[in-house]
């Protein structure tokens, strides 16, 4: 395919194959790719290292491969109890499962369903729930238009998950995505997750990114778009263990109405090159947003956060956690900007980025930044990089503690705060061990672990 850039690429993948694209696909996403086409011609190219936002990463080199996409919907095998041996093994939740882009429910998540909840894909939502994705699907805020790789997704997705609650009705059964990669060939998924929150309504929803097939290069360029109505309430989890050849890109954009609250935690245990964007934008007034990322970085693990906060209304409140720990050769990246726009006053806004170097080679970038525009607000940011405490090390092993375990008890406790962000007992318990392992040393993907845990059926 003659190119002059990773973009052009896909622009003449979609202009070739944009019958049998639009084919398969809910009309509701097909209107969205006009737009979504002219955007990309603008740009010109994926953001490449060095561009506004992009110090550390380069998107364009990811999208470079010619990966395969799966057009004609051809199903594959999926073999859940790989990736769900080790991660989160008997945490109660309603799952279902993403192979590649293709969203495929449980038995156990049809049957189980609270009245007033719905997960399911977006085809089945065009013909069901048609004004749903009328309303919210692709209305994106203003920073998705310089996005590139969500406009991207936008050309290439050809389906996608719904998650709706409606108006009052508490989900307290967490409901849990896993997105696996298991093809032979070298593969790009465009995923694209919806979840609407009506007012007074809750959720929990954990997704987890998992590769199962080491020696293959993969691609996930995920969008996700979520709306919380007044006064609704959404716990977020985002958990990546994949393999060193898994590439991910992923925007997340969050619009909160008069009180509405949402807590985000990302993890980063294992992976590749992964560039997370995160856009929030508290709309209305007493709207609150908790966000808090942690990543394990080793080998040539390269993991960049970016993150966009926007207060646009009086009395909201958002906090920022962010904690690396880089090994080997590893690099990292976070970028976060606060805005706080004219007529918020009493805006409270903080982010703080902590990073600790375990090793000679591993490099880290970070830059958060305040922009203010409103007087009468408390905000602030902060920001280290460093390494273990020569003292508190020091005195472990005047305790008799050995060196190794003293620094894995340093960086635990590092991580400790971050943890302690997730309010989903059985998935804190499992991460924290997760994360034990990983400092431990512990290069091992799900599949490598001979632990014993249910298998629930896929519905295919």
């Amino acid at each position: 395919m003659s190119s002059s850039n990773a973009l052009d690429q896909y622009i003449e993948l979609y202009e070739a194959q944009r019958e049998a694209i639009d084919a398969r696909a809910p009309e509701a996403l097909n209107r969205l790719r006009p737009a979504a086409l002219e955007a990309l011609r603008a740009a010109g190219h994926l953001p490449r290292k060095g561009d506004e936002g992009y110090a550390r990463t380069d998107v364009d080199a990811m999208f470079a491969p010619d990966y395969g996409i799966n057009i004609m919907r051809v199903p594959s095998p999926v073999d859940v109890a790989a990736s769900l041996r080790c991660d989160v093994p008997n945490i109660s939740t309603l799952m279902g499962v993403v192979a590649g882009d293709e969203f495929r429910p449980t038995a156990s998540l049809l049957r189980n369903l609270p009245a007033g909840v719905t997960l399911c894909t977006l085809s089945q939502a065009q013909r069901e729930m048609p004004r749903v994705l009328d309303r919210y699907l692709g209305r994106l805020s203003a920073a998705a238009a310089t996005d590139t790789a969500a406009q991207l997704n936008t050309l290439l997705a050809q389906d996608g998950v719904l998650l709706h609650v409606a108006a009052g009705v508490e989900c307290e059964k967490p409901l849990q995505l896993v997105n696996i990669f298991n093809a032979g060939v070298p593969s790009l998924a465009p995923r694209r997750v919806l979840v609407v929150v009506e007012a007074g309504a809750s959720a929990r929803l954990l997704v987890c990114d998992h590769s199962q097939r080491p020696d293959v290069d993969y691609l996930s360029d995920a969008v996700t778009e979520i709306f919380l109505e007044d006064g609704a309430r959404l716990d977020y989890y985002n958990l990546e263990e994949s393999t060193p050849r898994t590439r991910r890109a992923a925007a997340l954009f969050a619009s909160l109405g008069s009180h509405a609250r949402i807590s985000i935690n990302a993890t980063t245990l294992q992976g590749g090159t992964t560039r997370n964007n995160c856009t929030i934008d508290l709309n209305a007034p007493g709207a609150e947003a908790s966000v808090a990322g942690m990543v394990t970085g080793s080998d040539a693990q390269h993991t960049d956060n970016y993150t966009l906060v926007r207060h646009h209304a009086p009395r909201c409140n958002s906090t920022q956690l962010f904690k690396y720990i880089l090994d080997d050769d590893a690099s990292g990246a976070f970028e976060g900007l606060i805005q706080v726009d004219h007529g918020a006053a009493f805006t409270e806004a903080f982010q703080t980025n902590r990073n600790l170097l375990a090793s000679d080679r591993a490099t880290m970038h970070t830059q958060p930044q305040l922009e203010i525009y409103c007087d009468e607000v408390k905000c602030g940011h902060g920001a280290t990089t460093g390494q273990l405490d020569a003292r508190a090390l020091f005195y472990m092993r005047s305790r008799g503690i050995p060196e190794a375990e003293a620094r894995k008890m340093l960086m635990e406790a590092f991580m400790a705060d971050v943890i302690d962000t997730i309010t989903l007992p059985s998935l804190h318990e499992r991460l924290r061990m997760l994360v034990e392992r990983r400092l431990s040393g512990d290069r091992r993907g799900c599949g490598d672990c001979s632990a014993s845990c249910p298998t629930p059926a896929i519905v295919k």
